[in-house]
C-alpha cells in the first residue's frame, strides 16, 4: 500500500507562481504629470532682455518721482523763501511770514502721515528685473530723505525766519546748515544706485531732482 502511495504523481499546484502587480492609481500619475509641468516651465523662466528692464528702470523712475515731487517742491519752495528774505535784510515782514508759512507747511507735507505719495513711496515695490541694481536701497533713500531730513530743513528755514535776535538767528543759520548738509548726503547715496542702473541700461531719464 504504501508503495503505490509513493508511486503517484505529484500534485500540481494551482497557486499562481508570482505576486500580482498593482496598477499605478491614477492620480498618482497625474501628479506626476503636472511635477513635469512645473519642472519644465521652471527651466522655461523668461529671462527679461535689456530692453525691457530699462523700460521698468523708465517706469520706476516715474513712479519715485511723481512720489517724492511734492516734498522735494516744498524744500525748493521754502529755502528760495528763505533767500528772499535775506536778500531784503528780513526788511519786508510780509514776505517773513509768508516764508514762515510755506516752510511750516512743507515740513508737515513731507512727513508720511500728511502726505499719501511718501505713504505709497514706503511700501514701493522695485521690479525683479531691476534686483541687481539695489535700488530698494533708493527708495528708503528716498524715504528718509523725506523724513526726517526735508523736514528738517524746513523746519530750521521756520526758525531762522522767526528769530527776533542776531544770536538767536545765528544759531538758527548754524543748525539749518547743518540740515542741508545732512540732505545732500542722503541724497547722494540715493543717486548712485539710480545712476548706476541708468548708465548700465542706457536711459535717458535720471533720478529724481532733489533741492538741498
Amino acid at each position: 500500500m504504501s508503495s503505490l502511495l509513493s508511486n503517484k504523481p505529484p500534485r500540481l499546484s494551482t497557486r499562481p507562481g508570482g505576486w500580482p502587480v498593482r496598477r499605478t492609481p491614477r492620480w498618482v500619475l497625474a501628479v506626476f504629470a503636472a511635477l513635469v509641468v512645473v519642472a519644465v516651465a521652471v527651466a522655461l523662466v523668461h529671462k527679461p532682455s535689456s530692453a525691457e528692464r530699462a523700460s521698468d528702470l523708465r517706469g520706476f523712475l516715474h513712479d519715485v518721482t511723481y512720489d517724492i515731487e511734492s516734498c522735494a517742491a516744498g524744500v525748493g519752495e521754502s529755502l528760495s523763501a528763505l533767500h528772499q528774505v535775506q536778500a531784503e535784510n528780513y526788511r519786508s515782514a510780509a514776505d517773513v511770514q509768508d516764508g514762515i508759512s510755506v516752510a511750516q507747511q512743507g515740513a508737515a507735507n513731507c512727513a508720511p502721515a500728511n502726505n499719501e505719495q511718501i505713504d505709497d513711496l514706503e511700501n514701493y515695490q522695485v521690479p525683479q528685473s531691476l534686483d541687481s541694481f539695489g535700488l530698494a536701497t533708493s527708495v528708503s533713500g528716498l524715504v528718509g530723505w523725506a523724513a526726517p531730513a526735508a523736514e528738517d530743513v524746513q523746519t530750521d528755514v521756520a526758525s531762522v525766519l522767526s528769530a527776533t535776535t542776531p544770536a538767536a538767528r545765528t544759531a538758527a543759520e548754524a543748525k539749518l546748515a547743518t540740515a542741508v548738509r545732512a540732505l545732500d548726503v542722503r541724497r547722494a547715496a540715493l543717486d548712485r544706485p539710480i545712476n548706476a542702473a541708468v548708465t548700465a541700461l542706457h536711459v535717458h531719464e535720471a533720478a529724481p531732482r532733489l533741492p538741498g
